[in-house]
């Protein structure tokens, strides 16, 4: 990008330096359209290419604005899951349950068995 830059500001320095703008307009043998036609082009390629706007940038943005969302809605299902873990261990019985599960906790008078599958 920055290349480019450098590229057209050379060009228009030179430009500058051997003639006048309209004289640069007038020379050329761009037949009758051709200058529009140029004209029409150089804006295509800085609303394509050049800027905070351009069409480059539109489209990382939107890559941007999915990957975000999907992140968003993974978030989402987890704090749902969370929420209803939550719920199921408000009650005693399913607390005691999952504390034996997920932590191994047992009582004194209790031996516990892991059998590995």
């Amino acid at each position: 990008m920055q290349k480019f830059l450098y590229f057209c500001t050379k060009i228009l320095k030179l430009i500058a330096q051997t003639m006048k703008f309209s004289e640069f307009w007038t020379e050329t043998k761009v037949g009758k359209w051709g200058k529009y036609v140029i004209t029409i082009l150089v804006f295509l390629i800085i609303y394509l290419f050049i800027g905070d706007q351009s069409m480059i940038q539109f489209i990382r943005r939107g890559r941007e604005i999915k990957h975000l969302e999907e992140q968003r809605d993974m978030y989402r299902s987890a704090t749902e899951e969370a929420q209803m873990e939550i719920k199921t261990l408000n009650h005693p019985d399913s607390l005691e349950r999952y504390a034996r599960e997920q932590y191994y906790m047992h009582n004194t008078n209790e031996d516990i068995y892991l059998v590995e599958e």
